[in-house]
């Protein structure tokens, strides 16, 4: 796979300065950030959150994926880590281990991961929707209960009662359901009429959860779908913004965005003992878009790897490790690796304005869930 585009020395410094100054903000927060008890977390949602479930489809993913932090593909769509592996790293806790990759040898003692590629809410009996995912988190726990409480020497390694009901519930998922309405030719006015039966699934399953004993949520609004190479590259008949994007695609993210969030806000009525986190995700990755140069990245809409060049450099038939795609240089300054998914430092970013307590609502710190 060739390098698509190479930078310039001076430009490619004072980027790599950039980074440094991110990774480094992110490590003084984790180093704040200490947990008083072991931290565990269970995350539902789709490719933006997926640690590896993507071997349940059985679909194999090779490099340049994980060529950075892993230096190896890790099922994750991304050239490293994902935003929930920078949250994870922040608590000084592993990385979280899929669910569904049955070789990986780990027994989830800090919770396990049930996103998966391509999941949405709806329709909600098809694999791997939100809906079966909380299914297989019931199975996941019953079975769990069952090993802890057993005569095995090993039970001490498997999660609790109390676990479970200390841990942290994440939820970052409906992004696929508006893209896939679109994809389907549905009108903007088709499409957000979904809207309330999307926040309705997420609803459900946040109560499911909660009757369960959970009692700490944090739920990630959805990014600006009309910003990604893919879409753009795609559709033809467009209003674009004055940053280049979707404008209809967009609006319907921040309609979705304003139906979680009076969710969340009735749920915090309704389950008075429950703590609900709302993270304004679209935000920080539209700042991020709008202004790129800011951040260094010179070509905010364009894809690392993929195939056309600019200006998206997305091609549906020819997509990013496949034969025939290109790959930006290593320390290239590019906000979308793949066209879909955010490159490793994008997602450091976008990390760091998580943690910075000024995109959630209520204000609160990641950590919240694992102090006493």
């Amino acid at each position: 796979m060739a390098p698509l585009f190479l930078h310039s020395n001076t430009f490619s410094f004072f980027f790599t300065i950039f980074v440094s100054q991110v990774l480094l903000s992110l490590w003084h927060h984790s180093a704040a950030a200490s947990c008083q008890t072991p931290p565990v977390i269970f995350n539902f949602g789709d490719s933006n959150s997926d640690t590896g479930g993507l071997a349940g489809h059985g679909y194999p993913i090779g490099l340049p994926n994980g060529r950075l932090f892993f230096r190896r593909s890790t099922g994750r769509l991304c050239d490293g880590r994902l935003l929930i592996d920078f949250l994870c790293q922040s608590l000084n806790t592993s990385l979280l281990s899929p669910y569904l990759d049955s070789l990986g040898g780990t027994r989830f003692q800090n919770g396990a991961n049930f996103a998966i590629v391509g999941s949405s809410t709806l329709p909600k009996n098809v694999h791997f929707s939100l809906n079966i995912q909380i299914m297989q988190f019931l199975h996941f726990k019953s079975r769990s209960l069952e090993l802890a409480s057993s005569s095995n020497p090993l039970k001490g390694m498997f999660i609790s009662e109390d676990g479970f009901r200390k841990a942290l519930y994440m939820i970052d998922i409906g992004q696929n359901d508006i893209a896939h309405s679109f994809a389907k030719g549905s009108s903007y006015s088709q499409t957000v009429k979904l809207i309330p039966q999307i926040v309705a699934e997420i609803k459900t399953a946040i109560k499911r959860l909660y009757n369960e004993g959970g009692r700490r949520f944090w739920i990630h609004n959805t990014g600006p779908l009309g910003c990604l190479p893919q879409k753009l590259s795609m559709v033809k008949s467009r209003y674009l913004d004055q940053h280049g994007c979707l404008a209809s695609y967009n609006a319907a993210a921040k309609l979705f965005n304003q139906r979680l969030d009076h969710m969340c806000e009735d749920l915090r009525i309704e389950l008075r003992d429950a703590n609900i986190i709302y993270v304004d995700v679209y935000t920080i990755k539209y700042s991020l878009i709008a202004n790129s140069n800011n951040y260094g990245f010179g070509r905010p809409l364009m894809a690392c790897c993929g195939y056309g060049g600019p200006p998206y450099n997305y091609n549906v038939n020819i997509t990013c490790g496949h034969k025939g795609s290109n790959v930006c240089d290593k320390g290239s300054r590019f906000i979308s690796w793949d066209g879909i998914h955010y490159t490793e430092i994008a997602n450091a970013i976008v990390a760091m304005k998580v943690l910075s307590l000024h995109y959630s609502m209520p204000p609160t710190p990641f950590h919240f869930f694992c102090r006493r």
